[in-house]
């Protein structure tokens, strides 16, 4: 981005101009299709020059509430989180580097999670690091079994 520019005129008309320029009426649409990739990278692929990340992560929360669809976003943004700081999966052994990398991504996730789940958020991580995945687990979506038995739908 360059100089602001995303956050300049109406960001959310912005957002789903290029959305439906990919082919998409939904960001959830658009991210689904690419269920590892960065919210940098998803906001670079909507336009390099003026959309953000955060712009982004807003739109899918957003859109996560109007579906009631929270829980699935909460997933969604970890495995967004471990894919960008786990390339290679889970890791066999976590000696100080792998745990600042694990530490570092469930931080990361923590700082994305709305209030309302805020605690899940947190048994889900003493979860992880207590009971470790196997080496190189490595969710690919938001419906991951272990991420959907970790943190279960539970919106009405």
């Amino acid at each position: 981005m360059s100089d602001g520019d995303a956050w300049r005129g109406n960001i959310k008309a912005r957002l789903y101009e290029r959305v439906r320029e990919h082919g998409y009426e939904s960001i959830t649409a658009f991210a689904n299709e690419r269920p590892t990739a960065s919210l940098v990278a998803l906001a670079e692929e909507l336009g390099r020059e003026d959309v953000a990340g955060v712009q982004v992560l807003s739109a899918l929360l957003h859109e996560a509430e109007q579906r009631r669809q929270v829980t699935r976003f909460v997933r969604d943004v970890l495995v967004r989180m471990l894919s960008q700081t786990l390339p290679d999966g889970w890791p066999a052994v976590l000696d100080d580097a792998n745990r600042f990398k694990v530490a570092k991504a469930l931080g990361r996730w923590t700082g994305y999670t709305p209030e309302t789940h805020q605690e899940q958020v947190a048994r889900v991580g003493d979860a992880l690091l207590s009971n470790p995945p196997a080496a190189g687990w490595r969710p690919l979506g938001p419906d991951d079994a272990l991420l959907r038995t970790l943190l279960p739908d539970d919106e009405a």
